[in-house]
């Protein structure tokens, strides 16, 4: 398959017909004044990771093949394609949780900031570069305690408790949680609901103040309010950092995508700006999942 332009913007138009299709991913305005579209100005973005023909494989299973991919502050990029098709071992591979998978093997490189990832301490990367799963997996604490945990297992834990404190309040904020938790912080964290669960697992990973943020399918145990308190929470976290994310919901990428990456049986077919992608695909089989024919 030949090479993808990680930059490369699609141009080739599709007839009415496969338009019509395409409209039926589009947001709604309701979804669009959500995510400040109708308004906001376009956010610089700055490249903080690379893939250059990475490859994956699982014994003699090739789950990524051959994927050359930015990532970018500033936005929030969506790996899209049907179940089994690499998206998750892609995003799994940016901050090395492959390598704990046995059988797992990798060519072709990962950088972040330039730097070569293996190069860098797992706990380092991990700290910089951090995941959210698709299931909500508080731990057994309080709420306070939950958030408290990356700061004190990264090393980053201030010295006087009120600066303990702090991070953790900001942690919750930037998560869209502390409202709902402020008077609760000494709770079991698993009273929460799943919602509030999965957002507490975010505002852990934003302690530790990381540059990428991967999340994969958080939304796809929620329900619709959680889901678009999520969604809303992505956009507005985009302004701050690299925000990754994977789902098979093609509204979902409308909805809070700036840029779309399609991956089909390992390989990355096409990548590029949210709108292009979806409603005006350059590739035979993109078009084809966007248009419901599989998937």
């Amino acid at each position: 398959m030949r090479a993808i332009d990680p930059d490369a913007v699609p141009t080739v138009l599709v007839g009415e017909s496969e338009q019509r299709q395409a409209l039926s991913v589009r947001p709604t305005l309701a979804s669009q004044v959500a995510r400040g579209e109708a308004q906001e100005t376009v956010r610089e973005t700055v490249e903080r990771m690379r893939t250059v023909e990475l490859t994956i494989a699982y014994g003699d299973k090739v789950a990524v093949n051959r994927v050359s991919l930015t990532v970018r502050s500033g936005e929030v990029l969506a790996l899209i394609g049907p179940s089994g098709c690499g998206k998750t071992t892609l995003l799994r591979s940016l901050n090395r949780l492959v390598e704990l998978t046995p059988g797992a093997n990798r060519w072709g490189t990962i950088t972040l900031d330039g730097a070569d990832i293996y190069e860098l301490e797992p706990t380092e990367l991990r700290r910089r570069v951090t995941m959210v799963f698709q299931q909500p997996n508080p731990f057994p604490f309080s709420i306070f305690e939950n958030v408290a945990y990356g700061l004190v297992e990264g090393g980053r834990r201030p010295k006087r408790g009120s600066e303990l404190e702090q991070q953790v309040v900001t942690a919750l904020k930037r998560a869209g949680l502390y409202e709902e938790v402020a008077d609760d912080l000494g709770h079991p964290a698993l009273r929460l609901s799943g919602g509030q669960q999965q957002r507490l697992c975010i505002a852990r990973a934003l302690a530790v103040e990381p540059e990428v943020l991967l999340l994969d399918e958080p939304c796809s145990a929620l329900d619709p309010i959680s889901t678009e308190k999520i969604e809303q929470l992505m956009h507005e976290l985009a302004r701050e950092i690299a925000v990754v994310v994977v789902t098979h919901n093609l509204q979902q990428a409308w909805r809070v995508a700036d840029r779309v990456a399609f991956m089909y049986l390992g390989d990355l077919v096409e990548c590029g700006p949210a709108r292009e992608v979806l409603e005006n695909p350059q590739a035979p089989r993109t078009r084809d999942y966007v248009r419901g024919l599989f998937g």
